[in-house]
């Protein structure tokens, strides 16, 4: 596989595109769009190579800005480590924000990793069309397009989640006096979300007509998927109704009968019958390993206490700051009986820990065996069929169709081993949909966005940042240490816009 090495000069070739002069002569010997798209195996490569920054995406930033920014988890504070880290702001509700900048390395290379994706994207669809390039079939070639598409799409909805405005680049850039774009409104990045994923749901086939060499790109049911994310957001319910039903009746996806299931292994289980779609990861040399779960422990931990939860040959102990640790409120959200607490919640007892209380909660959904210490290569879960059907209980209720709604609530409760919901009246389905989002979805990055959608932010993050500072005890913090003075002050339902991007634009 080349797919490493495309991610290097995909970029150049972003950020160079295409001459606008015809008469310009490019070396053959220098690799640029004008040299490399001439085969439809160039065109994959770069496909491929669009796909390369989700892995270090989900692996580093994405549970930081959409997780642990959210009461579903929370840092366990090592005061030997002295100052506060960006990380620990955003789990603090205390990003350092003025002006409608930040200097939040977490927030930088957020924005980064999606643009880099957008332009690779761009290189891909600004070319394929009219490349004079033989595909194998219009089909071949449709399925490259639509992946460009849906990839375009996936990054500018995370940005506008994250952000509310940001440049919108639909084309290569081909110098500096078109790189810095002035702030798209969150509406016009809307419509271009809804313009490319709606065209993606069309060119690329379903998971059922994929190839087995082509399992975990994007298919059409995750472009409709996506599609649906992005009216729900709106509140565009009706719009999102038939096109969770289209997902529901058409595509193929059921639940796994076990939730454990639900999840990858490191390297079994993958792409399964519930994934609608899921970020690559593979456990070995190559360079497309991840290592989330080592992100996740608490610490400092021993080798002997982590060897149970890794199941590796070389068990390493860590003395890291701690992030991600399931906050006691997530905890007592479980409902009693619920299967799917023990599976996505363990506990390890820390010798080494500051705290009186030395056990701690973790993340065990993604505490998969792996063979090496750091290495790991379980796929992370971006959209499951789970997720659709709650996506179409969500959009039947807020339409006053709230007996067809608990259908499909009761499908995702049933393989939990709980009862029907009790709900009846729409204000209670609502609410038993939001609660029922948090449990089945935790840690797979999509607490933040439901809070800040339904407005639920200061109302939520208030309350829990006040208990959070009334007992530092039960959130993790050892004797004597408490919350920084301005934790839980930054309540925005966006982030600030990098700063160090700042200083390249005038436009923010």
């Amino acid at each position: 596989m080349k797919r490493n090495h495309i991610a290097t000069w995909l970029l150049a070739l972003a950020l160079t595109g295409c001459s606008k002069d015809f008469l310009t002569v490019v070396p053959e010997t220098a690799l640029s769009s004008a040299t490399f798209f001439k085969t439809e195996a160039d065109f994959q490569q770069a496909v491929n190579g669009a796909y390369v920054p989700l892995r270090q995406m989900f692996n580093e930033r994405a549970w930081v800005l959409e997780e642990m920014h959210s009461d579903n988890t929370y840092y366990a504070r090592n005061t030997l480590y002295g100052a506060v880290d960006p990380t620990e702001n955003v789990a603090d509700f205390a990003v350092p924000t003025a002006g409608g900048v930040t200097a939040n390395d977490n927030v930088l290379v957020q924005y980064r990793l999606n643009y880099v994706i957008i332009a690779r994207a761009n290189q891909i669809l600004s070319l394929i069309d009219g490349a004079g390039v033989t595909f194998a079939s219009e089909a071949s070639k449709n399925n490259l397009k639509g992946q460009a598409l849906f990839l375009r799409a996936f990054a500018y909805f995370d940005l506008v989640r994250l952000f509310g405005k940001v440049p919108l680049h639909l084309v290569p850039i081909t110098g500096r006096e078109d790189a810095a774009l002035p702030l798209a409104t969150t509406d016009a990045i809307y419509t271009q979300i809804e313009k490319d994923a709606l065209a993606a749901s069309t060119a690329l086939p379903a998971k059922s007509a994929q190839a087995a060499t082509d399992l975990g790109r994007a298919t059409s049911g995750a472009a409709k998927t996506l599609l649906a994310n992005l009216y729900i957001t709106q509140k565009k319910w009706a719009q999102a109704e038939p096109i969770l039903k289209s997902i529901v009746t058409n595509d193929g996806y059921t639940l796994m009968p076990d939730y454990n299931d639900a999840f990858s292994f490191t390297s079994a289980n993958k792409n399964n019958k519930e994934s609608v779609f899921e970020i690559q990861y593979m456990e070995g040399s190559a360079g497309y390993n991840g290592n989330q779960i080592y992100r996740f422990l608490p610490s400092p931990i021993s080798a002997a206490e982590i060897a149970p939860i890794t199941g590796t040959s070389n068990p390493q102990p860590t003395s890291q700051e701690s992030n991600n640790i399931p906050t006691p409120d997530l905890i007592a959200a479980y409902e009693t009986g619920d299967k799917r607490k023990d599976i996505s919640i363990g506990y390890v007892t820390l010798s080494g820990s500051l705290r009186a209380d030395k056990t701690y909660p973790y993340i065990k959904k993604y505490a998969r065996p792996h063979s090496l210490n750091q290495n790991t290569g379980q796929n992370w879960p971006v959209y499951r069929y789970a997720e659709v059907l709650l996506f179409l209980a969500e959009s039947l209720n807020e339409q006053g169709k709230t007996g067809e709604a608990a259908t499909y609530i009761n499908q995702v409760r049933a393989r939990a081993g709980l009862a029907a919901t009790t709900a009846s009246a729409q204000a209670d389905m609502r609410e038993a949909i939001f609660k029922e989002r948090r449990v089945e979805l935790a840690f797979e990055n999509k607490r933040w966005f439901d809070l800040t959608r339904t407005g639920r932010v200061k109302e939520i993050i208030g309350a829990y940042g006040a208990k959070v500072k009334a007992n530092p005890a039960a959130y993790y913090f050892p004797a004597g240490a408490v919350p920084p003075p301005n934790a839980f002050t930054v309540l925005d339902d966006y982030y600030g816009l990098p700063a160090v991007e700042a200083a390249l634009t005038p436009n923010f």
